[in-house]
């Protein structure tokens, strides 16, 4: 196999002929073989972006060959096409800043330019990874813009529109079961009644906030810190330079970005990546409120409320013939779990700024992608394959409403609290309904238990 040989201040690295990574990825791929997790196609894509944008404004500036320029343009929209993705190799447990996969993109960029421009990838005296591709950035400031725009770009085009289709299917399903009249719960005990309806409209609400919880990351989000290089202090390139690649940014991805007013606090924190990963614990936790719920009034079909009849996806049980469980649920409780997770490593994380730079980087960034991409498919899911498919059981919703002995709460004003208590003991120990107890008392009569018991009473919130 051909190979070709690469130098730097360390020494030669010999690199498969058909690499398009250069001597900086190659002792990466060496030091960091840790997990076999690699850094997210969504934070290298951000990145190949930036380096377009950078190009175009050097270019601008006459600080870049206008050849060159074009080639690691177009180098770079080859890579944001997904064309080069086998040549991002490098573990996400790496060096803290990403100084790594930074110089990864660098070194496929300029390959790729090359070749545009002599049709040899790899010769840096056509194309520089440094000097070039990298031309008034470090990887203190592009990394951690990388990730904020993945992060921008995964939220308006995948999370926002998934919990949106969530929050619809709830909002339909609660129109449809409106009538629906069964025992509500509290301590997971009998409690007054509500409806169905009722329930599937508070679901909604809770995806409604969680949406809104997570577009009000983008202001923050839309801050980067190009511009701070290695420490914040902008050396090394011209003002001006920065400021015009951001403005090319937005105009590529239609995102409303800017700078970061402070640099130094934009390369030294990530607290705003932090805010980003509690909206998403937030999003997960509401779904799994809502998965676990639906799960609970699924159970049975014959031995639990069986108050909802949820679709049936695949068989349940490799030895209990016609079994079927809630697969769907149990799917988005596993991805809260897994979201709430990131969330307390990205906190770690997020406490890795050590004077004038986070070192954590590489990890926070995949934890929040991924949390995003998981978080995304899940509600789609759950949205598409459980809840639009929901029934409810009538007749079982309507048993439980009436048999609940906490409809006793209405008899208070009449009978007082202590009378109740006692009708409610009674009604549990006999395990009869309340209406039969007090019928039996003689205490009221049929109609006027009728209209004290009248579901409207108890479900009407206005």
């Amino acid at each position: 196999m051909a190979e070709r040989v690469e130098k730097d201040g360390l020494g030669e690295v010999r690199l498969n002929e058909d690499a398009y990574y250069g001597i900086n990825t190659a002792r990466a791929i060496d030091n960091f073989r840790v997990s076999g997790i690699r850094v997210p196609t969504g934070i290298v894509r951000a990145a190949a972006i930036i380096k377009s944008c950078y190009a175009k404004a050097n270019m601008e500036s006459s600080l870049l060959d206008g050849k060159k320029a074009e080639a690691i343009i177009a180098a770079c929209r080859e890579i944001t096409e997904g064309k080069f993705d086998d040549s991002f190799p490098l573990d996400v447990f790496q060096t803290g800043s990403g100084t790594s996969t930074n110089m990864n993109v660098n070194e496929v960029v300029a390959a790729r330019a090359a070749e545009f421009l002599c049709g040899k990838k790899g010769d840096k005296s056509v194309v520089h990874p440094n000097d070039d591709v990298n031309m008034g950035q470090s990887s203190n400031d592009v990394f951690p813009s990388a990730i904020q725009l993945a992060l921008l770009l995964s939220f308006r085009d995948e999370l926002s529109p998934s919990l949106e289709k969530l929050m619809a299917s709830l909002e339909s399903r609660s129109i449809r079961f409106r009538e629906i009249v069964k025992a509500g719960r509290t301590h997971l005990m009998d409690a007054l009644p509500v409806t169905l309806g009722q329930e599937f409209a508070a679901y909604a609400s809770q995806v409604d906030h969680s949406s809104l919880s997570v577009r009000a990351c983008f202001t923050e989000l839309s801050a980067l810190p190009l511009g701070g290089t290695a420490v914040g202090t902008g050396f090394g390139t011209d003002r001006k330079i920065p400021l015009r690649a951001i403005e090319l940014l937005s105009e590529e991805t239609g995102l409303d970005l800017g700078q970061q007013p402070d640099l130094f606090e934009g390369l030294g924190s990530r607290d705003s990546l932090l805010s980003a990963s509690g909206a998403m614990k937030r999003t997960a936790a509401s779904m799994a409120k809502i998965a676990e719920d639906i799960r609970l009034m699924a159970t049975g079909p014959r031995c639990g409320l069986g108050e909802l009849i949820l679709p049936s996806l695949q068989a349940g049980s490799s030895i209990m013939a016609g079994k079927v469980n809630p697969v769907m649920p149990e799917m988005v409780l596993m991805v809260s779990a897994q979201v709430a997770g990131f969330d307390a490593a990205n906190t770690i994380c997020a406490m890795g700024g050590r004077l004038e730079l986070n070192t954590m980087m590489p990890l926070l960034g995949y934890n929040l992608l991924t949390a995003s991409g998981i978080l995304s498919n899940a509600a789609f899911l759950f949205a598409e394959k459980c809840v639009e498919g929901i029934e409810a059981d009538i007749r079982k919703c309507r048993i439980h409403a009436e048999n609940s002995p906490s409809l006793v709460t209405a008899l208070q004003p009449v009978l007082g609290y202590d009378r109740a208590s006692e009708l409610y003991k009674e009604s549990i120990s006999r395990d009869v309904p309340i209406r039969k107890v007090i019928l039996e008392k003689n205490l009221l009569t049929e109609d006027e238990i009728d209209r004290l018991f009248d579901p409207a009473r108890f479900t009407d919130s206005r």
